[in-house]
């Protein structure tokens, strides 16, 4: 039985800008919530588009996008948790009944933010999977991540049928690092998440990452590369490094 002991804050939404798809019923599609006590340094975002299962709109992105940046400078953040506040469903994938009503130059602009917000949060391919049951060709990265993760044939076959995965299949891949039986409160993969996230919480904190990254970064200050580096950014030209 996972024991849970924390003191939670009040979820806090933040605000989109530039932004054209409808909100979550309720309120923001993205809210932010810090835990505190026992867990604190553990902070969760919670999906909350219910009218579209999560899907990947406009402001949906723009949000999370916008909450990432802003935890991205909070020091106090080590460990960081996606949940779903949409029962039963996590990400439904790519909003393609938004993407319809864009121009050709929108889902470019569009697309190009959604492969940034994947690298942000080192997601697979599994909107590409979504989207290419519907025809399509993934545009997000996906055609890249899963190749990486599976080995170019069996991502061609997964891409090319659009197959779905149970979370059983998914962890028997690779794909997922846990797949769990699901409890009477249906929040099971959540519980897994967070019992992970209490077990990494202690590992390391932000003054010895800190103090890490200042040691490794006095290694390259006295290096050849590291002016050349530089002296090729000021004369905009490729940099020539050589290992020294």
């Amino acid at each position: 039985m996972l024991r849970v002991l924390c003191l939670l804050r009040p979820w806090r939404p933040l605000r989109a800008r530039g932004c054209a798809s409808d909100g979550a019923v309720g309120g923001s599609e993205i809210q932010v919530r810090a835990l505190a006590g026992p867990d604190q340094g553990i902070t969760e975002i919670l999906m909350n588009r219910p009218s579209a299962r999560n899907a990947l709109g406009n402001v949906f992105v723009s949000e999370l996008l916008e909450s990432l940046a802003q935890l991205r400078e909070d020091w106090q953040v080590r460990v960081l948790l996606f949940r779903s506040g949409v029962k039963g469903v996590f990400c439904a994938g790519a909003d393609l009944k938004e993407r319809e009503q864009m121009s050709e130059a929108e889902v470019g602009v569009f697309v190009q933010r959604l492969r940034g917000l994947m690298n942000d949060i080192a997601s697979s391919a599994i909107m590409g999977l979504i989207e290419t049951t519907r025809g399509l060709l993934p545009g997000a990265g996906g055609t890249q991540r899963l190749p990486r993760c599976l080995g170019v044939a069996l991502a061609k076959e997964l891409i090319f049928t659009g197959r779905r995965l149970s979370g059983t299949e998914a962890h028997a891949l690779g794909l997922v690092n846990h797949a769990v039986a699901q409890n009477e409160e249906g929040d099971a993969a959540y519980q897994r998440a967070r019992a992970l996230a209490q077990e990494i919480l202690p590992q390391v904190d932000i003054a010895s990452g800190m103090a890490i990254e200042g040691m490794c970064y006095a290694q390259n200050i006295p290096t050849r590369d590291r002016l050349e580096g530089m002296a090729a950014f000021r004369e905009k030209r490729p940099p020539k490094f050589v290992g020294k």
